[in-house]
């Protein structure tokens, strides 16, 4: 069986690193575990760090994932980091202490059932930053504000936007300027003070400490830089943390000398993908055990640079290592692991998989 190596001592000092960094800026943080599936053996090593309860909180997307977060220690605060569906609200409130809105048919049946569970439930406003994912629309940010201000079971936590994560929209100083701003709007017409603006996740790290970054913003919600030491604003290392946090291992289960073009006509039928044709005829052909089900190939790269991607069905892998040299043995057999560095998608579908693997370190 194809495998995901976790190691766990190198994403909690991630953690560590990342909470100093922070701390330093006055900036708190969520700490965003979906890509962890819920995996309960993985969260409750993390989560016993002491570093955890200097966090604002742990999020996730998912109530399965919140549930066990919970049932490990329910003294974590925890945030449900996408607008919640109507038919979850009932397991948002058990779960989750805060949420990100933007619908106030959701927020209003979040106050009924967190007066029927005795409970008030928090929420960040989200904003509409121009990445055109979750987001009230800014024009009515304060008629929106001003329907949530009273419902009993509703504490409003504060504001926040999403960027970065569907089209790829930078986090500039302009845009959390405008963010900021609203904060102070909301607080000057309301008579209150928002404890948070949330200006984003991993890839509003780069700006810390920067003009860029208004002083004001004092909330950020990580996954990937935390688990894989990379930020997306440019996909290279984040200062001085690990990026060697997870391998991906498969094995060999068919090692031959092959043409590197197929035979016979070709139809619509297929429903794999493959890599562009080679330069030369002849290459042994190695098929790994895992798929289009499992994982991404894109999102994959051999830690042997001279493998090269050959094709990929739904089950099984091909990859090509390279033209045949007269006199010389390939160097792998049948039985072999093949290992590769995952994305941080990557790493989210393998923890999703229940045909993967997973070892912690």
């Amino acid at each position: 069986m194809a495998e995901l190596v976790i190691k766990s001592d190198k994403i909690i000092r991630n953690v560590e690193k990342l909470n100093v960094i922070l701390e330093k800026h006055n900036v708190e943080w969520t700490f965003i575990v979906k890509v962890l599936s819920g995996h309960k053996e993985f969260l409750r090593k993390l989560l016993s760090n002491p570093v955890v309860k200097k966090l604002h909180s742990v999020g996730d997307s998912r109530t399965s994932g919140l549930r066990a977060i919970k049932e490990i220690n329910p003294d974590i605060v925890t945030m449900y980091v996408k607008p919640p569906p109507i038919d979850s609200i009932k397991a948002v409130v058990s779960y989750a202490d805060i949420s990100l809105n933007s619908s106030f048919r959701t927020i209003e049946a979040l106050n009924i059932e967190a007066k029927r569970q005795g409970k008030i439930h928090r929420i960040i406003i989200m904003i509409e930053m121009g990445e055109l994912r979750e987001g009230i629309l800014r024009d009515k940010v304060i008629s929106f504000y001003q329907s949530v201000f009273n419902l009993e079971n509703i504490e409003v936590e504060g504001i926040g936007a999403n960027l970065g994560c569907m089209y790829g929209i930078q986090p500039t100083y302009d845009k959390l300027l405008q963010l900021s701003l609203y904060k102070q709007i909301i607080d000057a017409k309301f008579n209150t003070n928002l404890p948070i603006i949330s200006g984003g996740s991993s890839i509003t790290l780069p700006l810390l400490g920067k003009a860029a970054m208004p002083s004001n913003l004092n909330h950020l919600r990580i996954g990937e830089t935390a688990f894989l030491g990379t930020s997306p604003f440019d996909g290279k290392k984040f200062r001085d943390l690990s990026t060697d946090t997870f391998e991906y291992t498969s094995h060999i289960i068919e090692l031959e000398l092959k043409e590197t073009s197929p035979d016979g006509l070709i139809t619509d039928g297929n429903i794999g993908h493959t890599a562009d044709d080679f330069d030369y005829d002849n290459s042994y052909r190695a098929i790994v055990d895992f798929g289009l089900l499992d994982v991404d190939i894109e999102e994959l790269t051999p830690k042997d640079k001279s493998l090269r991607f050959a094709g990929t069905t739904s089950d099984m892998s091909v990859y090509d290592l390279g033209p045949v040299e007269k006199g010389k043995k390939c160097k792998y057999k049948v039985g072999d692991k093949i290992k590769f560095r995952p994305t941080y998608m990557a790493v989210a579908r393998l923890m999703n998989s229940k045909f993967i693997g997973k070892k912690i370190l």
